[in-house]
């Protein structure tokens, strides 16, 4: 895949990207007429940025309090090593674990993030023992209960700075 820089899109680009993440649903009539575009225009614009990844993927964000999971937990991963073999092993584990909705493998004191959505503590207690012990090549596991969310966005305000 090529890789675009922001120079690359410009003002109109970036109004339009600010409204799709704003709403991914929204029609190209209503996407020209919040960007001063008609919606043929608009279509073309945002087809063409999907194309260039700009918009990778359109999705949903249940409530996952509502449906019953309402307990978040980061847990930090460190492995007995980092080499390509167990690096691998662990990430192609680490993909089927259930109750894991984000994984990252990062610099610093450990080597995996991970975020993981319970329903009790009981229900994170079965998850350590039968997913996250399970997982191979765990040195270390440290789990940190979300006490309550200050900030959830899906792309930095700083993307669309400027933008008025």
């Amino acid at each position: 895949m090529t890789e675009f820089h922001e120079l690359e899109l410009d003002r109109t680009d970036l109004r339009l990207l600010r409204e799709i993440v704003e709403d991914g649903r929204i029609s190209d009539v209503a996407l020209g007429e919040r960007v001063h575009l008609s919606s043929t225009a608009a279509a073309r614009r945002r087809k063409i940025l999907e194309e260039r990844g700009m918009v990778p993927r359109y999705a949903a964000s249940p409530d996952l309090v509502r449906l019953g999971f309402g307990i978040v937990v980061h847990v930090s991963i460190e492995l007995v090593s980092q080499t390509e073999q167990v690096l691998t092993e662990f990430e192609e584990a680490v993909v089927k674990c259930p109750s894991m909705s984000y994984c990252s493998f990062v610099s610093g004191d450990t080597d995996f993030m991970m975020t993981v959505h319970v329903r009790s503590f009981d229900d994170y207690d079965r998850v350590y023992r039968k997913e996250l012990s399970t997982l191979p090549h765990v040195a270390k596991i440290r789990s940190s209960f979300v006490m309550r969310p200050v900030a959830q966005r899906n792309v930095p305000p700083a993307l669309f700075d400027g933008l008025r």
